[in-house]
């Protein structure tokens, strides 16, 4: 599955992800995990909700974003999206995360991650656990 981090290096959940310029997108799987793309956000005008929606179809194939931090308005945008926002409030090391996320892929993945990485099956992310 593809994951977003905001980032602005590429090695640290570093950044707001209303104020991320760019995202690095990862494919993520129990047992592999590489550097896809960068995406940069660009202009998209200087009302909030305009800038939310850029980021969020920006980011319509991945099925989580990482990100230190994200308002209510924006993560209820990438929900609407299929799109699982995970905040960490604190800056993480983006490595570190990824390997975390490969722990718990190669367990037993609670409901919304078994969702998020069956994000093209419609039917499959609708249904209740």
């Amino acid at each position: 599955m593809k994951i977003a981090f905001t980032s602005r290096t590429g090695d640290n959940i570093d950044m707001h992800f209303g104020q991320a310029d760019s995202f690095h997108i990862w494919e993520v799987g129990p047992d592999e995990a590489h550097y896809v793309q960068t995406l940069s956000v660009g202009e998209h005008g200087s009302d909030e909700e305009d800038r939310i929606a850029a980021r969020a179809n920006l980011l319509s194939e991945c099925a989580i974003v990482y990100t230190m931090q994200i308002g209510g308005p924006a993560a209820a945008k990438l929900v609407a999206k299929r799109i699982h926002p995970m905040k960490t409030n604190v800056e993480v090391g983006l490595k570190e995360s990824i390997e975390k996320m490969q722990e718990v892929l190669r367990g037993n993945p609670p409901p919304w991650l078994r969702k998020a990485m069956d994000k093209d099956n419609v039917s499959s992310f609708l249904d209740e656990d």
